[in-house]
Formats: C-alpha cells, structure tokens, sequence
C-alpha cells in the first residue's frame, strides 16, 4: 500500500507542462513537493498565491506565507499574490487547469463529499464548492477506507455532497482509479497490492478490463 506521500507523487504524475493547478487542503499539499522534472506548472492556492513551491524546510518557515491550510510554503520566481475576490475569478473562470482535492466520500458516478461530517465541527467548506463547481479535471486524493476499515468510495455518497459528478480520476493508498459512466474503472494497483484486496475494499462498482498493472513510484 501507498502512505499519503505515494499517494502525491502518483497524482504529480498526471501534471502536464503549463498546467495551472490548486491543490487542495491535506494529501493534496504534498504534490507540490513531488512534480516531475521538466514540467512546469503554475500552483494557485485559493487565499491568493500563484507560483507556489514546495514546503520550506525546518527552520526556513515564513508565517507570512501559507497555502489555503494555513501551512507555511515557500513560492518561486515570479510568484503573485492578491485578494480573494481575484483569486475566485480566476477559480470560477476556468483558468485552472487541473484541482486536487482531498474526499471523505466519492460515489462511483463522481460525487465528492469533502467539506462536513454532521455533528462534527468544522471550519466550513473553503472554496470546495467553487473548485468542483468550475473545474473540469479533478483528481481526488484519498485514504480507501475510513478508520472502520469501511469504504469511502461509494455506489453512493453518504455525507453531504460538494459536487456532483465532478470527479474524474481518484489516487488512494491501493489505486489508480478513473470514473467512467458506467462505473469506476481499475487503471492501476499499488505496489504489492492485488486486484482482489482492492474489489473487497470498495462498495463502488469496480470495472476490471484486462490485467490491471503495478503502479510505478519513483
């Protein structure tokens, strides 16, 4: 199985040279840290940073400089900063390019739940809603199973929904999976993991076609 930093170096991946990205709170964050040599792509964080880089070290933390998860990042050259209202625009104009986002759900028609569990507090839903509303290409990164060992990819979601069939490919610590209309589709395992132990971890209709290769992490 794959930690939460495998999990991000499979999504950096999919960037493709010249892509604009957010990344979203959690998992997510940790991509920044994780891109490919020879693509460049433009990070935009939400409270108004374009030209993110990777997290600073210890010790070279600068508290005036965060991502949307209020963690310390360091920016490259070149890098922008502006108001919110500046930042929506360029989220709810599709100037984005690609979002990662973290899920508590996915539901095998690509509904995401990511912004509240009832009864539990919560600091509200950010700008989920506006990144699953405005964008066409989301990746969704996430554990497979919740502290149950129960599955968090859905026939459908339980929580309340923040999108609905928006997601288009998911990365959790078992799988490379892409949502298709006619169900989430199998493209990769991770290392050591069987085809067998991903169907029993998911209640989401699974589409198997041919053999389902290892995944490759560098």
């Amino acid at each position: 199985m794959l930690d939460k930093i495998g999990i991000a170096k499979r999504i950096a991946q999919e960037l493709k040279d010249g892509y604009f990205v957010n990344l979203g709170i959690g998992i997510p964050t940790l991509v920044a840290n994780y891109i490919p040599e020879g693509i460049n792509v433009e990070i935009q964080s939400e409270n108004g940073v374009l030209g993110m880089g990777p997290f600073p070290f210890e010790g070279e933390e600068d508290a005036d400089i965060i991502n949307a998860g209020k963690q310390t990042i360091t920016t490259l050259a070149g890098a922008s900063f502006f108001d919110s209202a500046m930042s929506f625009a360029m989220i709810r104009g599709k100037h984005v390019d690609l979002t990662i986002l973290g899920a508590m759900e996915v539901s095998e028609n690509g509904d995401i739940a990511n912004w509240k569990i009832p009864g539990k507090m919560v600091k509200g839903m950010g700008g989920a809603m506006d990144l699953v509303a405005s964008a066409e290409n989301i990746i969704v990164a996430m554990m497979h199973v919740n502290k149950a060992g129960e599955s968090k990819i859905l026939k459908k979601c339980t929580l309340p929904l923040t999108g609905v069939n928006c997601v288009k490919k998911i990365v959790t610590e078992l799988a490379f999976m892409e949502v298709t209309d006619k169900g989430i589709r199998l493209l990769e395992r991770a290392p050591g993991v069987s085809v067998e132990q991903i169907v029993a971890a998911t209640e989401a209709t699974l589409l198997i076609v041919g053999e389902i290769p290892e995944m490759v992490i560098e």
